[in-house]
């Protein structure tokens, strides 16, 4: 019964503590970005961008509708997207594209914007299941 009793009163206390004090410092944050809204992408890679600047390894990946931000085709509708991505990429963050959406879509690995690395098991696998990580998707 004490032991019951211990149990319920830790999970009590850890239900009331706020979401932050669960996650780590520098737990790793992976955003999954599918759209190609202007506003929708922006509010992701901004998110992205000021975890990043505060600790927290950044990955996004690219795919479905958000393959043309990825690309250079997409330098003229996207430049706002493109210059944050290619910011985010120069602190060090992870930018992957989907090799399936890329293909889907018309384009190539010629055809990503500079530091932009196309998408496998391994390179999306390792930033999506490192310890701690954290998701969000647009």
């Amino acid at each position: 019964m004490f032991l019951k009793s211990l149990k319920l009163a830790v999970i009590a206390a850890l239900a009331s503590l706020p979401l932050s004090a669960l996650a780590g410092a520098n737990d790793p944050l992976f955003i999954n970005l599918s759209t190609d809204e202007m506003h929708r992408a922006s509010m992701a890679i901004n998110f992205g961008k000021h975890h990043s600047a505060n600790g927290h390894p950044l990955t996004i990946f690219l795919n479905d509708k958000a393959v043309m931000m990825g690309v250079k085709v997409g330098s003229t509708k996207f430049a706002d997207q493109q210059q944050a991505l290619t910011e985010v990429i120069a602190s060090g963050a992870l930018v992957i594209m989907c090799p399936m959406c890329l293909k889907q879509a018309g384009y190539t690995e010629a055809d990503l914007i500079a530091g932009v690395r196309l998408g496998s098991p391994k390179v999306t696998g390792d930033a999506l299941f490192k310890d701690g990580t954290k998701t969000m998707s647009w």
